[in-house]
This record gives C-alpha cells, structure tokens and sequence, in this order.
C-alpha cells in the first residue's frame, strides 16, 4: 500500500536534501542580490514596452512584465554564482519564488533603482535599496517558517549578500537636470556624502538582520559609458572627464564604509573596485579580447544614447569584441572579467580581501 506524506513532512525532506545539497557540500549555500540592471533578473514591469534583451535566451514577449537582464548573456551574480557553486537566485516578485526554492537564494534587484527614492522614478516602477531590504525582510519571514532560529542564523551568516548601487543615482538623477533638482542642491561631494549616508544604514540593517558576508560594488567609469560618450561632451574616442571625477569621492566613502562595518563582530564585507577593474579593461582592451569599447553592440550608431537593445533590434554578431552591450550595460564577455577579478583579485580589485578568501572565513 502506498504512503501518504503530510505536506509539511514532504517540505521537510525537500528543505533537508537542499541543505545537504548546498548547505554542507558548498561553503556558500545561497546568494541575496541587491543593486540595479547591472544585476537585475526581471523583477518588475519597468519600461514594458522597449527594455528587453532580445538575444535569446534572456529575451521576453511584449506580452510579459519582467524586464530581463540587461545583457547578452550572463550577467556579474550569475557567474559568481557559477564560481560558487550556487543556483541562480530567483527574481523576488516571481510568485514561483518560494519555499524551498529560497535556500539558494533571492535577487532582488530592479532595473532603474537608486540608493535614493526617487531616482529613476521618471522611468516607473521599481524596487529601491529601501524597498529591496525591505523584500528582504519578507524573504527572512518564509525562511524562518522552514527552519529554526540557530539553522536560519548559520545559514545567513554562510550566505553572500551582493550589492550593486550608486550608478542610476547619478546617470538617472544627478546628470538629468532637467528633471532632477539634485545637481542644484548639492555639489558633487554633498551628493555623494547623501548617497553614503542613505546607503550605510540600509547595509547596517542587513547586518543586524544576519547577513555577515558582504561585497558591495563601486561605480564604474560613467563618464565612459556609450551613454555618456553620445552626450557629445567629450571628443570622440574620449571619456566625458567630469562624470568620472565626480564618482571618486563615493566610492572611497563606500571603501570606508566597508571598513566601518567590518569592524562589527562577524562581519566579513568587502568593496569591489569597479572603476578600476572597467577602467582597466577600457584602457587596454586588447589585452582582454575587445576591438570596440565606445560603441554598445546594440544600438550601433544613431541610437547609442538608447537604453537597452530595442525589440526586433539586430544587435552585432561579434559580441564577444565588445566591452559594452547596449549604451549602459556589459556585455557578457566583460562580466565574465569583471566576476572573476573580483573573485580571485588582489586587494586592488577587492579590499580587503576577494570572494574566495571571503568563502573560507567561518
């Protein structure tokens, strides 16, 4: 005669195996996503109509909400997540994720979103850093129904949290003064010392809440971006000067801060060196494979200015040559570069210390 498993014995056993699968067997057993379209998985219905990937398979039906990643392939979480061992964390609002579908994880970021409120609002919803925690905190709610207090505080304390914030707060707020008020109310470093001071208590939350295990991003060359570049601010073949020496001094407060929290007990957080680790490749693209770094290989021309490859677009053939995808975002080839610089990078790349050696801490 067959056996009837209760439900909640069946929840068991599935929560049971996945903590053997990626609790024992992988020091790492899920990633917790947080940041913008760099890292977005397809959270909200953010610019429905046009911000899609069309390169399969990340490219999406008119008819579907969730935007895609922003890419051509593989974006920076995914191939550290591969690095890891860890499953792709499922986009929040995805109704399909939970239970034990959460153990490896949850991205919550959202194309458009800033460390402020507002930025990007003139694009629609989105999910804020504010609100990303937030999403978190009923993440930790479902968990903490699966699992009892000294497991859920262990397997946190095991987790990464990953954090990609700062670059719409300037491309989609303080460079737009013709919707946003910020450029006139602060200069470049009161900006950055708001930023600083909206992001820290938002991280210190993640820390009180039980992640131990952080890497939080910088802001890369903006100013070098195809984006930037069509403004027509700077020569051809030259970076807009004064978009990148405006991020400096946000991301040495964001390399502070990281010193600040890793000064809580348990606390192993460390800051990637984004400006360096793209400027680097900007600056000697030969070495890393890439023929064209000023053009996006969607949106070739005219519409280098535009925010994604456009639906029934044609973007090039030779991806692999190019640093960026579309106007804003890299293609696959730099992520891979990106990831691994700050998986296996020095101090350079990673301070104080990279992924790898962030694993082997307990």
């Amino acid at each position: 005669m067959d056996i009837l498993i209760k439900p909640t014995l069946k929840l068991f056993i599935s929560f049971a195996i996945l903590m053997v699968q990626y609790g024992n067997a992988e020091r790492v057993p899920a990633l917790f996503v947080f940041g913008d379209s760099l890292v977005d998985v397809g959270n909200n219905n953010f610019l429905n109509s046009i911000a899609k990937s069309n390169y399969f398979p990340y490219g999406i039906d008119f008819n579907m909400q969730p935007t895609g990643r922003f890419c051509n392939g593989k974006t920076f979480v995914d191939i550290i997540g591969e690095m890891l061992g860890v499953p792709y964390p499922s986009p929040f609002a995805d109704p399909n994720t939970a239970g034990v579908k959460l153990l490896g994880g949850v991205n919550y970021a959202s194309a458009a979103a800033g460390i402020l409120d507002e930025s990007g609002q003139h694009y629609g919803e989105r999910y804020s850093l504010r609100q990303q925690v937030l999403n978190f905190e009923t993440t930790l709610d479902q968990l903490r129904t699966m699992m009892g207090h000294d497991n859920l505080t262990s397997f946190l304390a095991k987790s990464i949290a990953i954090s990609v914030f700062g670059s719409n707060d300037y491309i989609n707020n303080y460079l737009m003064p013709s919707i946003y008020t910020s450029s006139f109310n602060y200069n470049p470093a009161q900006f950055s010392n708001l930023l600083l001071n909206r992001y820290a208590p938002q991280l210190l939350t993640l820390y009180n809440l039980g992640i131990r295990k952080m890497f939080i991003a910088g802001i890369g060359p903006l100013g070098c971006i195809p984006n930037q570049r069509a403004t027509g601010q700077a020569a051809p073949g030259r970076c807009v000067d004064y978009v990148n020496d405006i991020l400096g001094t946000f991301n040495q407060g964001l390399k502070s801060l990281v010193d600040q929290l890793n000064k809580r007990p348990g606390a192993i957080v460390t800051y990637g060196n984004t400006y360096g680790a793209v400027g680097d490749i900007l600056n000697n693209p030969s070495t890393y494979g890439f023929n064209v770094v000023e053009k996006g290989c969607c949106g070739i021309g005219r519409n280098q200015g535009q925010i994604t490859c456009l639906p029934f677009a044609y973007p090039c053939t030779n991806r692999d040559q190019y640093v960026f995808w579309d106007a804003f975002h890299p293609t696959q080839a730099a992520n891979v570069i990106l990831a691994r610089r700050a998986f296996y990078g020095p101090p350079l790349d990673t301070y104080p210390l990279n992924i790898q050696q962030m694993t082997l801490i307990h």
